[in-house]
């Protein structure tokens, strides 16, 4: 059985970190956070399944019912944000290019490629290379630091200049690199990596701009191998009611890149292998709610679903207030 960690808080702000394995789940003894059990693995050069393994089991718990009660936060954090880089690559699923493309092909002559699709098609070709080679390199961009970060039921907030909030149903890799500059993998995580498509659409150079914005992760932190095929559901819903739904594929199956390939090119930077960070990069998409000419509101729920995550990542969309900012000369 897939082994899956969970970060809880209590309502006195105590926390601690649950171990699930099929429909068993414990709290893990002295465990107040999965950063700290990772790094106790690296130091001891043994897996992050065995450190589970050798800590004591404390009082069951029932995952579903913390969820709902809001107990359950973001698999990963650190204590200083700073040491948290959310990144992301696109363009990496099978017909991921078709969603991108109908949002740029206006720009471009009928008769050219856009840059997305060129982009797509040299994945595809080159996404998947031999053990031992590079391939191609993929679409990349930030969002933020820790502080983006937001948890399972959270809100996600777009800025007061936001021109649309729309999400992305995605899995993420969770790293943390080791002292000697050794990024490790410790998990996957369901993920909705949340972005601003109108302004996207606008011009392509505006990418970087639509990708600054919050992001959540789901309660489960997927441990081990990653799976070949991840099949789920993607939904919005209005005043309690499904506004709008579609399946979603993920995994390498259905990818044009491997997550190796992925991986490579975002770690092949020596400023992301800085030795305590905590790394959280998205790999993409192919299903959005924006290609269908859905216009979010403050107020929709955002909910994504997959297997074989057994919990949501459910979070409503709100504007945050204007904040003036006031450039002074010193």
């Amino acid at each position: 059985m897939t082994l899956r960690l969970l970060q809880h808080r209590a309502v006195s702000g105590a926390r601690s970190v649950i171990a699930a394995q099929g429909d068993a789940a414990h709290f893990l003894v002295g465990v107040t956070s999965i950063r700290a059990l990772a790094l106790d693995a690296i130091a001891k050069g043994v897996s992050l399944a065995d450190i589970v393994a050798a800590t004591a089991k404390g009082d069951p718990v029932d995952i579903a019912a913390a969820f709902e009660a809001g107990h359950l936060i973001a698999p990963i954090d650190h204590e200083d944000s700073a040491h948290v880089q959310l990144t992301g690559t696109g363009l990496t699923h099978l017909g991921s290019a078709e969603g991108r493309d109908k949002m740029h092909r206006e720009a471009a002559a009928a008769q050219t490629k856009t840059d997305s699709m060129r982009m797509f098609l040299e994945g595809l070709e080159g996404g998947k290379p031999a053990p031992g080679t590079t391939g191609q390199q993929p679409e990349w961009f930030y969002k933020g630091d820790g502080s983006q970060l937001v948890g399972p039921t959270d809100p996600l907030t777009m800025p007061a200049f936001a021109q649309d909030g729309g999400e992305e149903p995605e899995i993420a890799g969770v790293y943390i690199v080791g002292p000697n500059g050794q990024p490790y993998r410790i998990g996957l995580a369901l993920a909705n990596e949340f972005s601003d498509h109108v302004t996207e659409r606008h011009n392509y150079l505006w990418l970087a701009h639509s990708k600054l914005r919050q992001a959540a992760l789901g309660p489960e932190l997927l441990v081990g191998p990653a799976p070949e095929h991840i099949e789920g559901t993607s939904r919005i819903l209005r005043k309690g009611e499904i506004l709008w739904e579609k399946p979603f594929l993920s995994g390498e199956g259905n990818m044009s890149h491997s997550l190796a390939n992925l991986e490579h090119h975002h770690f092949k930077y020596d400023l992301f292998r800085r030795p305590g960070d905590v790394h959280v990069h998205f790999f993409g998409t192919a299903t959005l709610s924006f290609t269908d000419s859905v216009a979010t509101q403050e107020g929709d729920v955002f909910e994504i679903i997959a297997a074989p995550f057994t919990l949501p990542v459910r979070n409503p969309l709100k504007r945050a207030a204007p904040v003036e900012v006031t450039m002074k000369v010193l």
